[in-house]
This record gives C-alpha cells, structure tokens and sequence, in this order.
C-alpha cells in the first residue's frame, strides 16, 4: 500500500497498528471457533429452527428478566407455557409443532427491571405486516417443500470485472404499485441480460418497516423483505439470474439501523447499548438512526453471521456495503472534506469499525474467492479496495462517488464550449492506484426527488414534449448526444466497473418518490416506465440500444484490462479526446 503511495509513509505505524488489531481478532475468533467461517454460523443457533418435534427458539439479550413467545398461539398473551429459559449466555424455548405451523405469527414479549415490551426476534428470517393494521410480526416459514437450486453459483476468475445494474424490486414495474420478486424475474432479468450487464445489485432485501427508506432503514437483517413476496420467490430470482449468466450482489446495511424498537433492536433488551453505543454516540445525527458498537464481539457475531447467511441461503455473489464512510469516523464524514492525509488516521477513525470491515471482507472471500465486495466510501480512505495482506481492508472495490458529482457540476456550471476534455481525463481517473473502482455517471442517489437524472438535466422540460422521432428540437438532439458520450467516456475510463441504474440506460425522464404523506402516498414516481423504451416512435429506444453497443465494445475489446487507459490526444478547442 506505501509502495503505491508513498505519502502513506508517516502513517506506515497506525496501519501496521490497524493490521495488528485485525489479526489479534480473527486470531482470538480462531482459537475459540476454528475458522472466521465457523464464527458466522450465529444464524444456525440463533432464532427460530424446525426440529422433528416441534420449533426450539433461542434468544441473546443479556438484560432480559423474562422472554414470553405471544402469538395466534395464546390470544398475544404472555403465558407461562411459553416462557424462554435463561442458559449461560441466551434465553431457549421449545415449543410443540401441535401449537405452532407454517404461516404461524408470533412476537417476543421482553421484560426488564423497570419495563417491558414486545420485539420482533432479532435473528428472524420472516416478517409480515398486517395489511389492516399495518402491525409487523414474525412469521414461522417452514414450507412443505424447500427451494430446490437448480443453477449453480458460476464461480467466475478472481479477477472479475463488474457490469452492474442497479435495481429495487419494489419500483422496478411500470404499473404504479410495489412490484414482486417473481414480476422481476419474468419481466426485468431478460433486460438486463440482453443488455449485456454481468452483475445484479439488488437493494432493498432486508426487511425495513418504512418502505420510502429505500431499504436504508434496517429493522430484521437477516428477513428478505415480504413486501415482495416469499423467501423462495427470492431463491428463484437469484437462480434465474445465475442461469442468465449474472452475478448478484447485495446492498448490505451494516453502518446502521432503525430506530424502532419493536420492530428493530433498538432498547431490544431493555437497554441503549446491547448492539449499539451508548449515549449520543449510539445515534446517527443525519439518518435518524442507530450506530452499532463494533468493538461487542457479540454485534461481530450477529452481523457477520448475517453475511454468511445471505451468502449461503440466498447464493448471493457478495456485497455492495452501504454507508462505510459513516462507518470508519465517529462523525461519520458529516462536513468534513477530507482535504489532508492526517484525517484519515486521526482520532476520529473508528478502529473497531476498520478491523469490522476487514473481517468482513475476509470471510466473504473465505467462503468463495470470487465473491464479489464494494465499499460505497466516500472520504477517500486509502486501502479500502486493496487486500488486507497489503495493508488494505480487503474491498473489491471501491465506488467512484466523484464521478457523478463531477459531471452533475460540468453540466450545471459549464456552456457546452467551455468544457475542457484534458481535465475530463483527468477527473474520471483520478483514483488511488492498486484499488478497483466502479465508476457510474448516476446512480440511485443522483434520480431520488429533490434531484434530476442527468437526461432531465440536459433536456429538462422538453422531455415531456418533443422525444417523438418526428419531433424537431435542438435541446433533445444536444441532450442525447451528450447523453451518450458522457456514458461512454465514463464506462471507458472506469477501468475495473462500471454501474448503472434501471432505467437510466433509456433516459428514464422521472425522478424517484416512494409514496410519502407529502404526495398523498402515491407510486407515481415509484415505478420504471418500461414502454417508453419499447416504443419505437420515442427516442429512449435509441439511447438504449446505444447502451447496449457500448457495454457490448467495452467487454469485446477489454477496456477493463487496463486501470488507467491511456489517453492518445485531446484537444480543448475542438472537443475532442481519443
């Protein structure tokens, strides 16, 4: 890592210190489990498990006087043939399947010195809402038969290069409603693949009590959100997706949680501090939520275990790890600007949280080297997608968050003859050497209201009114050219990834609105209007067709094969770089 940057050189002592933490950990994690892979079974023991008899039901919360299961089974009262026993370290219950069945609902009821209250199981694979109500529960799944896998995980070179199509199952339908997993297997995996995209992200699968969170707001981790459809529905999308020739990676919420307590783990023993800080450290300032304490072997525990469990019982492909800057500092990157080596080293980085990562990204190739991890970092840590062996914290890669802010302040700030393609050069590859980046022109972030997708922000209001091809307008024709040469330059100066939201390869012209009060909860700006794309009258066909050409010359002639590709000549005036 100091041989790539030399001016690491004054901070060669706080890595070799982070790298010792590390291996003192996964050291101690050995000696007592075997393996970092053993360490993550915590999903295996913990929560609720089908035994020949009946369901055996195990809990951890240190604080906890008395754990009851309430549900269908007893009117939601507290009752003394269901309540828990306290082994050494976590609280067990058996009950009979004469009393309990697939489909059953059932919540903890927890009491502490002082209070009470009812909690969904923090290791819970299934949450369901009422729909008239609106209350969360858990739900026992043991369906009559099991998913059978039928595609095999392709276990491509280490060396992969990733095409990522970003997506949300939830708003990937045309009609104005939250879509399902099996409406996305049909309808939208053979888009992708015939767009010539190798890699899925899905966000949004761990279950989150507020749809508009955009999945951000995690209440059960290790729940694939039922909003669209069953466990097995996700199974099968997975497979499909593998059939097609897709990897599938996950947005993975391990920065923080929701704050609600019956639904999350928020006070889930009584407590401020069982998963996460105590005091004001334990709350984010900015997301409204909970920050969990990585130094708790116990929080190690369930959130490694939950990697684990989303690798193996989903067959995911690995991660894209949302929030790591908020991770890596206490304050978690808010006004800082990160203008100088000493910040990233000084007493503001959470080492607890650096050697957390580390041990993530160790066991997610521990238990297959070609799975895939992307930090979504944006401070600029150094080492973030290098190999932990070289002082790195073991990332596949790492987002180019630059890149898309860049080009946003190019076409808000610039006249078209003003922009300078030598400094274009300059900006899409400036990034740390040795470290795969992926590198997008915009993401979700960049089409969530408040904001505007790029096409909008060329074209603005004549969207609506001249993308016919018998249409004549100056500001479609300069829009979609520069539509098109800006992915282009993007994806061919990435280097090692490139990424793309849904629907932006066709210049989707609406922005993103989950149903709020603030629009009468409606899905209009909820969904993907698909048809335009299909309707050879409208030109975002066009832009998708281009899309398609242009992912189809980068993987034909190996433009990833190179991390910096070698400009041969620009020139300023006449707009041109080759």
């Amino acid at each position: 890592m100091i041989e790539e940057d030399p001016f690491l050189t004054d901070y060669q002592n706080k890595i070799s210190v982070r790298q010792s933490l590390f291996h003192n950990r996964l050291e101690t994690i050995e000696e007592s489990c075997g393996s970092l892979l053993d360490f993550a079974n915590g999903y295996l023991f913990f929560g609720t498990h089908k035994t020949d008899k009946g369901f055996v039901f195990r809990e951890w919360a240190p604080n906890a006087k008395e754990i009851f299961l309430i549900g269908d089974h007893c009117s939601w009262k507290p009752n003394t043939d269901f309540a828990f026993t306290q082994k050494d370290d976590y609280w067990e219950l058996f009950v009979d399947d004469t009393v309990l069945h697939h489909g059953s609902l059932y919540r903890l009821l927890i009491r502490w010195d002082g209070g009470e209250g009812e909690r969904i199981p923090a290791w819970v694979t299934r949450v369901v809402q009422d729909e008239g109500t609106k209350i969360f529960s858990a739900q026992i799944w043991n369906p009559s038969k099991p998913y059978m896998w039928e595609h095999p995980v392709k276990r491509e070179e280490v060396n992969f290069k990733p095409i990522i199509y970003e997506a949300h199952v939830g708003m990937a339908q045309e009609s104005p409603r939250v879509g399902t997993y099996k409406e996305f297997t049909e309808k939208i995996l053979p888009k992708i693949a015939a767009g010539g995209y190798n890699t899925l992200q899905l966000m949004a699968v761990q279950e989150h009590p507020y749809y508009g969170s955009f999945g951000y707001h995690v209440s059960s981790f290790f729940a694939a959100s039922s909003r669209f459809g069953t466990p097995e529905d996700l199974k099968n999308l997975v497979d499909n997706a593998h059939e097609l020739g897709l990897k599938v990676i996950m947005d993975l919420i391990h920065s923080h949680a929701v704050k609600n307590e019956v639904e999350g783990l928020a006070k889930y023993d009584g407590t401020e501090y069982q998963f996460f800080h105590k005091g004001d450290r334990g709350n984010h300032p900015a997301w409204d939520s909970k920050c969990f304490d990585y130094a708790k072997q116990e929080v190690v525990h369930f959130l490694l275990s939950n990697c684990k469990y989303w690798l193996e019982e989903y067959n995911f492909d690995g991660f894209r790890i949302d929030g790591v800057t908020s991770m890596l500092y206490t304050h978690h990157g808010l006004e800082r600007d990160f203008s100088s080596y000493e910040q990233y080293f000084d007493d503001t980085v959470d080492v607890d949280a650096e050697v957390y990562l580390m041990l993530l990204n160790r066991l997610v190739h521990d238990e297959h080297p070609s799975n895939i991890t992307v930090a979504e970092e944006m401070s600029g840590m150094p080492g973030i997608a290098m190999p932990i062996e070289c002082g790195g914290f073991g990332f596949n890669h790492r987002l180019a968050m630059g890149v898309p802010d860049y080009w946003i302040k190019i076409v808000k700030t610039l006249r078209d003859e003003d922009w300078d393609v030598g400094n274009m050069y300059y900006e899409l590859t400036n990034r740390r050497a040795g470290e795969g980046a992926i590198s997008y022109l915009e993401s979700h972030d960049q089409a969530i209201v408040g904001d505007k997708t790029m096409i909008f922000r060329l074209i603005d209001k004549e969207m609506y009114t001249s993308m016919s091809i018998s249409s004549k307008s100056l500001a479609v024709d300069r829009g979609i050219a520069l539509h098109k040469m800006l992915r282009l330059m993007t994806i061919s100066t990435a280097g090692s990834g490139y990424l793309n939201f849904m629907g932006n390869e066709f210049g989707h012209p609406e922005w993103i609105d989950f149903p709020r009060a603030g629009n009468d909860w409606s899905y209009k700006y909820c969904r993907r209007q698909w048809s335009l794309q299909d309707n050879k009258t409208l030109r975002y066909y066009m832009l998708s067709d281009f899309d398609k050409d242009m992912i189809s010359l980068i993987k034909d002639h190996g433009c990833f094969d190179e991390a910096f590709p070698y400009k041969v000549y620009d020139n300023y005036g006449d707009k041109v770089i080759a």
